[in-house]
């Protein structure tokens, strides 16, 4: 009989939890198994993960087939390394309390790691509540206060000065320049006054003088009669 050491699905829909069995190869994902050697939980974090090394590993040993997420979690959690020193000791490259200090050695520095990381989610997430109850950041309070005062002041200032510029400069373009328009207009209407003025007066002073110079000749025809 073909043995698997494989996940069991358990959990809500988008909230799995998985156990880890050895069952029959042939039997369906979630169905019975022959043995329980743990427990994974993706959802949190760091990943949570129990499982029995010294069963898996005797299960490794009896021929159990793991699938590539079970044999990365046996991998992470010293079982194939305490495998592969074990192979060490039965070749006669190391003996066996050898073997075994280094698969402790091997153990501490996985589980100082994991605890270090659920000491850091930890304090993220005391930051994180302070940062929502208001207690937290209390030097971003004056930085948002400073930067608009320092802004609006200027510009309160700066409106009126460009408002007022282009009025004291416009009032006298627009005075100056009907004026200047105006100026010939007065000077060109009497020039054409004055010239018929000019011209009629003559007129009017030849027409008595050509009357006046038949009167005189009469006057002297007369006494010759």
């Amino acid at each position: 009989m073909a043995v698997k050491m494989r996940l069991q699905r358990h959990g809500r829909k988008q909230n799995p939890y998985f156990k880890i069995v050895i069952a029959d190869a042939r039997s369906p994902r979630d169905g019975k198994y022959i043995e329980r050697l743990g427990f994974y939980n993706p959802m949190t974090t760091p990943a949570t993960i129990e499982i029995d090394r010294d069963k898996a590993l005797d299960w490794l040993n009896k021929g159990a087939q793991p699938t590539d997420t079970v044999r990365a979690i046996l991998r992470y959690k010293g079982v194939m390394f305490k495998k592969h020193l074990l192979r060490g000791v039965a070749k006669g490259a190391m003996t066996l309390e050898e073997a075994e200090v280094k698969w402790q050695e091997f153990i501490r520095e996985k589980e100082g790691k994991v605890l270090a990381r659920k000491k850091a989610v930890a304090d993220e997430k005391q930051e994180f509540l302070k940062a929502m109850s208001g207690t937290a950041k209390p030097v971003a309070a004056p930085v948002v206060e400073e930067a608009p005062a320092v802004e609006e002041a200027p510009a309160a200032e700066e409106a009126p000065a460009a408002e007022e510029a282009p009025a004291v400069e416009e009032a006298p373009a627009a005075e100056e320049a009907p004026a200047a328009e105006e100026a010939p207009a007065a000077e060109e209407a009497p020039a054409a006054e004055e010239a018929p003025a000019a011209e009629e007066a003559p007129a009017a002073e030849e027409a008595p003088a050509a009357e006046e110079a038949p009167a005189a000749e009469e006057e002297s025809k007369e006494p010759e009669a």
